[in-house]
């Protein structure tokens, strides 16, 4: 049922806020069944064959992804041929199974911007095949003194475990996860690159080892076979009641703990929160293994059965079909989108299973393949014949569409940098006033130049020196009548905005303590107008208490308009909630839903990434602006 959590959560957060923990439950899963099978071949045959080991799990795994990767790339190059450049780089790292370090580097995991990212989800499995193939090389020395021996590595691979939840609490950055500009804290500088801490702790195969260490180790010590055999054969009723206990914890923890929040992620997630996720799985396991408990009995069901033989093909898939329906990382699905896309993933992971995986795992896809081909039916063979190849003209393709495809450029980037001159910093540059060059009142000030000592100036054709009195101008601070405060949602329409009569201060990462700071200089310096616009909370969670002080600030502004956010984040609802109960509370304060407007903007008014502004949300953006001011 983990793959089904998992399922959940990634079509929306807000209906299984934790289902992401079912990957943890796989990695307790994976630790215990690899060793059981490493240990059990070693009791049969008094060896390990490592390659053997290997090839059965490469043919049990890769003939699925390399289905996933050819038919993604084939969709790609027909139908997001934009995205090809981007998807390079993840099918690479797919295809040598080193998909959660390339997050790391590149800044794609969980914290990234949410745009087309059909392959995201591999992470996991790189954590898993890593460990593939590293772990039997261990059990090989371990097993050197024989299986009756091994139980006594268990204590050190729990410890081991212990020791990973210990070093991964005391890597732990608490607080929110901006952008290395905001929250610099948060990240670690590696050979000049900005890596998050908490991409790291949740994505490197060294942080999330404790599951697979304590899986590792329980099945060191709970063997089905010898359980059963040994004094615990009559205890199923009581590990009923422990695996009870062990779903109940899965449960609530799926239910109420995020991975991250207003505050940032969820600091009890790696302070010890995975460890006692793990510390549940084993509970279910010792239960699910002991065939006189009732657990074993009601997870047997066909449907349970169907899911478990099937659950690698449905995490395989269910993601790539997921951003085929939304487009976007992150976005959350509706139920009937999630309808939808849930009928696809089934019938594709069938598909897959019984045409694909399993012929290839059992050896049978050459019978397969030369019964169609000596079928008596001529077309059968025709169609055998004709499919194969539009398959591999299409594989060619997009094989070919891959390799040659120019990363492209970053059109958010190119927006952005064509409204820096329609924007500027409202406290430290000087030029910055919304008035015409030179308009500004000239205050005459003495000045003294820097070669000379209190006045003295020495002449340069008759050497004698004199006391001159030197004078310049300098601008006096400018009122800003009407000021549009933001981010870089902002920013792509500042020329627009410049075009309407506005000074526009919009910063890229920009968090809303940032523009407080501004609003606050501003007020000190008696610089704010009758029009002050405010668009922040994109790259972050407000806190009520600086929307108060704020508010404070402009409580003598005539017109403040606070604009709701539009970003498919944890945060979203709760800073749009307060922005409404803050317009509420304040007579000159008016709410643009910018979040509930979008879904009206004409056109292709959004990037890939689902919120920064092209053309065609520029227009709609400042004419929303426009209207809500009663500005022509």
């Amino acid at each position: 049922m983990a793959v089904v959590a998992v399922m959940i959560y990634h079509a929306n957060p807000d209906w299984l806020k934790g289902g992401f923990l079912g990957v943890e439950v796989f990695f307790v899963i994976s630790g215990y069944l690899i060793t059981l099978l490493l240990i059990s071949e070693k009791a049969r045959t008094s060896t390990v064959n490592i390659t053997s080991f290997w090839v059965r799990r490469a043919r049990r795994l890769l003939p699925a992804l390399f289905t996933l990767l050819i038919l993604l790339t084939i969709w790609t190059s027909l139908f997001e041929r934009a995205a090809l450049g981007k998807l390079r780089g993840d099918v690479i790292a797919a295809f040598f199974y080193v998909s959660n370090w390339y997050q790391i580097w590149t800044g794609a995991g969980y914290t990234a911007a949410n745009d087309f990212a059909p392959l995201r989800h591999l992470w996991s499995l790189a954590v898993e095949e890593q460990f593939y193939l590293l772990w039997p090389l261990v059990m090989v020395l371990f097993l050197r003194g024989g299986v009756a021996k091994v139980a006594g590595i268990s204590r050190w691979l729990f410890l081991a475990a212990v020791g990973v939840t210990l070093v991964t609490a005391v890597l732990y950055h608490p607080g929110p996860v901006g952008t290395p500009e905001i929250t610099p804290e948060a990240y670690w500088d590696i050979f000049g690159r900005q890596i998050s801490k908490a991409d790291f702790l949740y994505l490197s195969t060294p942080t999330r080892a404790s599951g697979l260490l304590l899986g590792a180790a329980f099945a060191m010590i709970w063997r089905p076979v010898a359980v059963m055999r040994g004094n615990l054969r009559e205890k199923g009723r009581l590990l009923d009641i422990g695996a009870i206990i062990g779903v109940i914890v899965l449960a609530l923890l799926m239910w109420n703990v995020g991975f991250i929040g207003p505050e940032g992620t969820d600091p009890f997630l790696f302070r010890g929160g995975f460890f006692v996720t793990d510390l549940a799985t084993l509970a279910v396991i010792a239960a699910v293994t002991h065939t006189r408990a009732y657990t074993s009995r009601a997870l047997s069901s066909p449907v349970l059965l169907w899911i478990g033989t099937r659950s690698y093909g449905l995490y395989l898939y269910h993601w790539p079909i997921y951003q085929l329906i939304r487009n976007i990382a992150g976005k959350h699905m509706k139920f009937h989108e999630f309808v939808v896309a849930m009928i696809l993933t089934v019938i594709v992971t069938e598909l897959s299973y019984r045409f694909i995986e399993t012929p290839i795992r059992k050896g049978t896809l050459r019978e397969s393949w030369n019964r169609i081909r000596n079928s008596p039916t001529a077309g059968a063979r025709n169609a055998l014949y004709f499919g194969g190849i539009i398959f591999a003209s299409l594989t060619l393709f997009a094989g070919y569409s891959l390799a040659t495809a120019d990363l492209q450029q970053n059109e958010v980037r190119d927006s952005l940098e064509e409204a820096d001159a329609a924007t500027c910093d409202v406290v430290n540059d000087p030029d910055c006033s919304g008035e015409d060059e030179g308009a500004a009142a000239d205050v005459p000030t003495t000045d003294v130049p820097e070669s000379s000592e209190a006045g003295a100036v020495v002449d340069p054709i008759i050497g004698t020196s004199t006391t001159i009195e030197t004078t310049t101008t300098t601008a006096a601070p400018v009122s800003l009548e009407q000021l549009a405060l933001g981010d870089s949602v902002m920013k792509g329409a500042a020329v627009q905005l410049e075009d309407l009569g506005f000074v526009v201060d919009a910063q890229e990462s920009r968090a809303f303590v940032n523009g407080l700071d501004t609003i606050l200089t501003l007020k000190q310096q008696d610089r704010l107008g009758d029009v002050v616009v405010v668009h922040l909370g994109t790259n972050g969670s407000i806190n009520s208490s600086d929307m108060t002080r704020m508010m404070e600030a402009l409580a003598d502004v005539s017109q403040v308009l606070l604009i709701t956010i539009d970003v498919p984040r944890d945060y979203t609802a709760g800073n749009n909630q307060l922005i409404f109960e803050t317009a509420a509370l304040y007579p000159n304060v008016e709410v643009l839903d910018w979040a509930g407007l979008t879904p009206s903007c004409p056109g292709n008014c959004f990037y890939d990434d689902g919120f920064h502004l092209r053309p065609e949300g520029q227009e709609y953006y400042v004419a929303l602006i426009a209207g809500s001011l009663n500005l022509s």
